[in-house]
């Protein structure tokens, strides 16, 4: 019998937990912990220390984290990328039976963008823009025609324009398929 040499390669990252949604993260920290660390056989930890370091006087605050870790029972790598796809969007405020798709399905992400990187907008401005985005449905076919729209609504277009836009597309997808 020959000899074999395993060579596991440990892999980790960690995610920041922004302030707002540190609560909730401890509220709902066993549905998040179970699936990750039995159903993907990857480790998960809150990491509870807070780090401040100084950059020319202005104090950064280096949020708590969320660290993910293959482990030697891990049976695909692509697991790590799922849990961390998982957590993101619990932060970003999915709901948690929602969440739990990205770690089912093979070919499903969440994409997102903040407005202020489009447009800087405050107050009640940021508002209306955010209402124009959620609309009535919300529905979206593609992703980067849906970013193209949104990023239209943002910066002022009328929304039956963009509207009927969506249409146009979204019937030359249907020839298409």
């Amino acid at each position: 019998m020959e000899n074999r040499i395993l060579f596991v390669f440990i892999q980790c990252l960690k995610l920041p937990v922004p302030t707002h949604r540190f609560s909730p993260l401890k509220k709902c920290w066993m549905e998040i912990y179970t699936p990750v660390y039995e159903q993907m056989k990857v480790d998960v930890r809150m990491n509870l220390k807070i780090r401040y370091c100084s950059l020319k006087s202005i104090i950064w605050n280096l949020f708590r984290r969320v660290e993910l870790k293959t482990r030697t029972g891990t049976p695909d790598i692509s697991n790590l990328q799922k849990c961390t796809d998982f957590v993101d969007a619990f932060m970003l405020g999915f709901d948690i039976p929602d969440a739990l798709a990205l770690l089912r399905l093979d070919d499903l992400y969440v994409d997102s963008f903040e407005i202020k990187d489009v447009k800087t907008l405050r107050g009640e401005h940021l508002s209306r823009a955010i209402g124009r985005l959620s609309g009535k449905s919300g529905s979206s076919m593609n992703i980067k025609v849906a970013r193209d729209s949104l990023c239209s609504l943002i910066l002022g277009s009328p929304a039956g324009k963009v509207y009927s836009k969506l249409r146009a597309v979204t019937a030359r997808l249907a020839e298409k398929y």
